[in-house]
């Protein structure tokens, strides 16, 4: 038996390949995502070892109550510099210090970095051109905050310090910011280290770096150092730091794994499903050779080992072959984001032993479990079978247990999802919802070859009348095997779900967004501090309300205060025109008197209180004060801050505070040109101003729902890829099986053009009808969904994109086809006939 397997691989080379094909790919992605994931940490981990090369000692701040500080006292650097057996200690200093760019406005939507940039062995800046700063008066950029801003070595560059003063300094060089991420978003300003703690402001330092004396070791001076300080601070060695920092950036990796392993793990399902029809097929086709193999003496054993040692064969080519492909990927991958820019350290790409471990395994096991199924099939044909001239066709019969369980994962799943839905939004609610998607699917799952033929006669009415008798043919031929129709157009349904569901997703959240944007400050500027830090001078407000081309100005001012127990919350004001009266859910704004306040919905139900009910807040000026809860309003909805007084008493509370935020509207009939002209005229002389219009904090979110939508849809390509494959493998054996058949109607007058046209129509049947399930399951499920994200959804069914899932789905299933069908018709009438 185990020659007879082998040499029946050997000569069904073709059929191999096509099968392997849906498990390589599968593989492939898997293995690419480690592949990328393990080069990328590598390279980090590289990057972190080669800074502990010139740190013995780091002081990091002490643990306070279970939390760790922000800062190490500066007191403590000194200590450290007595110590016997250090040769250098030098503090860290990082805070804000927004660079001003040549327009003179802050460069960037956050202040940059403000960094100290020490001398000698313990510098780990690496400076890419130029020097290093050594005097106060010099400082140094990031290489791409230079290049985005038009900065060069030897110009004056002008820095905001903590109090928004201006400084100059002369821009002596330029440096890496390396695996610092937070650093490459922000932009960074190097100083030397008095000079940072000046711009910052910071009175403390991140941490100490120590280098240890010639002939001492890390750990002799980690536990000297250690001694020294107390439980002041937490001292460990240079190395130690390096691996919890490479361990922290390793925990962003894997989050990234998972997420892309999700994406992986859809793929081998559909790749499972297209190996279960595959040898599915195959058994049927095979069912006179596996009699024969009865008839001269094979046991039903045989038999079985035969069918699950060829899917081993197949599962272990694959699985070598998908390795191949995801190193291939990975290396594609990370040559893609080089391209992009980003400063993603790399190291070799190689293909990790747990990388191989997990493909073979996952491949090998996979196509074992799929064929399984099959296998056992295969050892119910009888001897007999042998003797007859032509393979008896497959009936389908709805049985009682299929029905039975197919209502019980409906309810369930039905259930689940009302439940989800009807609670309040949140990952609890979100999770229910897909565990309700997941149950549901099962139950379509087992309903598909149910489901078929009156999908199918749906689908191919059209076709049906367009082609004449090939498309009825093709209709009738959709219909004949429910089982392996229905599991060819779930692989096509899994990846049309996902892709309509995301798309319902990302279609609601857009239109819901705007709607609540609109609902309560129809606001068509923006005007914050640079980084949402910091507050803007009261008389910008006044400036715009000077302004003819704007029609209303509001300005929200903030601080933060405790209630009673409950923490601490946002305690706020608002200054507008006399006639500006917010919306309210209950009570009223009218009523905001002396001594009130307005609570924002959610804070209503932390506090547990209702309108009329009185607060107690702690003041800085005042101490506590009793409030009166005159009016609540939706907190999502409003730009107002969480609790709202009147403008008067605020000041008394906090002090004369600057404005936090200034909304504008433009008066009708002005032009937008002219409006964003007088705002940005009113907010020049404030550099770290930051003007932003409604559209363009619309076209900000709409962007990135459509990068999200564009990375999403190409992770799901690759399952809907292997589905596809799934359809041309399925034809591609449904002809051989169908050899006499087709070369009947070939002899009773079906032309070759005919022939193609049934095959391809036959395929197009199957693909809409997977895309109109998928359809339907995806939209459902988008909108339970978004319900469990937010309140006030505004549905919204892209229907462009779910028509043009169903067309290309169609279309794809027709391009399967072509190459059984041209095969198909090629094949000789005569010799066709004589075969079955």
């Amino acid at each position: 038996m185990l020659k007879t397997t082998l040499a029946g691989l050997r000569a069904h080379k073709l059929r191999l390949l096509l099968t392997s094909l849906a498990i390589t790919l599968g593989v492939g992605f898997i293995a690419g995502t480690f592949v990328l994931t393990d080069t990328i940490e590598a390279g980090f981990r590289q990057k972190f070892a080669a800074a502990a090369d010139k740190i013995d000692v780091v002081v990091l701040p002490a643990e306070d109550g279970g939390r760790e500080r922000q800062a190490v006292g500066a007191d403590l650097l000194e200590k450290v510099r007595g110590v016997e057996g250090v040769a250098d200690a030098q503090g860290v200093v990082r805070g804000t210090a927004a660079l001003i760019g040549k327009d003179g406005k802050a460069a960037g939507d956050y202040p940059t970095s403000a960094i100290s940039i020490p001398e000698g062995r313990l510098n780990r800046t690496e400076i890419t051109g130029g020097a290093a700063p050594r005097s106060a008066a010099e400082a140094v950029l990031d290489e791409n905050t230079a290049k985005t801003r038009g900065f060069a070595v030897g110009d004056r560059i002008t820095v905001l310090d903590s109090k928004n003063v201006k400084h100059e300094f002369t821009l002596v060089g330029l440096f890496d910011v390396g695996v610092d991420q937070a650093l490459a978003y922000s932009g960074a300003v190097g100083f030397t280290t008095g000079t940072a703690m000046k711009m910052s402001g910071e009175k403390d330092f991140r941490k100490i770096d120590v280098a240890a004396a010639e002939g001492v070791t890390a750990e002799t001076l980690r536990a000297s150092v250690a001694t020294a300080l107390g439980t002041g601070a937490q001292v460990e060695t240079g190395a130690k730091h390096a691996e919890e920092l490479a361990a922290a950036n390793g925990a962003d990796t894997k989050i990234l794994t998972l997420g892309l392993l999700l994406f992986g793990l859809v793929a081998m399902f559909v790749a499972a499903l297209v190996i279960y029809n595959t040898f599915n097929i195959l058994v049927a086709q095979r069912t006179r050779e596996m009699a024969l193999l009865r008839c001269i003496g094979a046991t039903r054993r045989q038999v079985f080992g035969s069918i699950v040692l060829e899917s081993a064969v197949v599962g272990l080519i694959s699985s070598v072959l998908g390795l191949l492909t995801g190193l291939g990927l990975g290396a594609g991958a990370l040559a893609v984001i080089g391209r992009t820019g980003l400063d993603v350290p790399t190291g070799a790409v190689a293909l990790a032993p747990r990388t191989v471990a997990v493909g073979m395994v996952l491949g090998i096991v996979v196509t074992v479990a799929a064929a399984l199924l099959p296998a056992r099939a295969a050892t119910r044909v009888a001897p007999i079978a042998a003797l007859r001239s032509q393979v008896e066709e497959q009936t389908f019969r709805t049985g009682v247990v299929r029905v039975a369980f197919a209502g019980l994962f409906l309810l369930a799943g039905v259930g689940a999802t009302v439940l989800g839905v009807t609670q309040d939004p949140g990952e609890a609610a979100l999770f229910t919802v897909m565990g309700g998607g997941a149950l549901t699917f099962l139950a379509v799952l087992i309903l598909g070859p149910v489901l078929v033929k009156p999908l199918s006669a749906l689908v191919g009415w059209l076709p049906g009348r367009l082609f004449g008798v090939p498309g009825r043919l093709a209709v009738d031929n959709s219909q004949r095997n429910p089982k392996r129709s229905a599991t060819t157009t779930v692989a096509l349904t899994i990846g049309v779900t996902l892709m309509t569901l995301i798309s319902v997703l990302t279609a609601t959240l857009r239109v819901t967004y705007n709607a609540k944007l609109d609902e309560q400050f129809p606001v068509d500027y923006l005007v914050a501090s640079q980084g949402d830090q910091g507050t803007l001078p009261r008389a910008l407000a006044e400036d715009l309300r000077a302004r003819p081309e704007l029609a209303s100005v509001v300005a929200l001012r903030a601080a933060s205060a405790k209630i009673g127990k409950h923490g601490e919350f946002e305690v706020g004001t608002f200054t507008a025109a006399a006639d500006f009266t917010p919306k309210a859910a209950t009570g009223s704004f009218g009523d905001l008197k002396p001594g009130t306040a307005a609570l924002a919905d959610y804070v209503v139900k932390d506090l547990k209180v209702e309108v009329g009910d009185t607060i107690a807040v702690k003041t800085t000026e005042d101490g506590t004060v009793q409030l009166k809860v005159v009016a609540t309003f939706l907190g999502e909805n409003a730009l107002l801050p969480e609790v709202t007084v009147p403008e008067q008493d605020f000041d008394g509370y906090f002090g004369r505070l600057g404005d936090g935020q200034i909304i504008a509207d433009v008066k009708d009939g002005v032009a937008e040109e002219n409006a964003r002209r007088a705002v940005e005229a009113a907010a020049q002389p404030y550099p770290t101003a930051k003007v932003s219009s409604s559209t363009e904090i619309r076209g900000e979110f709409d962007e990135a729902l459509d990068m999200m939508l564009m990375i999403i849809t190409g992770l799901l390509g690759l399952a809907i890829l292997i589905s596809l494959l799934g359809i041309a493998n399925t034809l591609s054996l449904s002809v051989h099986e169908r050899t006499r058949e087709s070369a009947l109607l070939r002899a009773l007058g079906l032309t070759r053009p005919q022939l193609r046209r049934m095959l391809s129509v036959e395929a197009l049947v199957l693909g809409v009808i997977g895309a109109l399930v998928g359809v339907a399951l995806g939209a459902v499920f988008g909108w339970a969904a978004t319900t469990t994200m937010t309140t006030g959804v505004v549905f919204q069914l892209p229907v462009p994109q779910v028509l043009a899932f169903v067309a290309l789905s169609g279309l794809a299933g027709v391009v399967a086809a072509v190459l059984p069908a041209r095969r198909a018709a090629r094949a000789s009438i005569v010799g066709s006939l004589a075969s079955g």
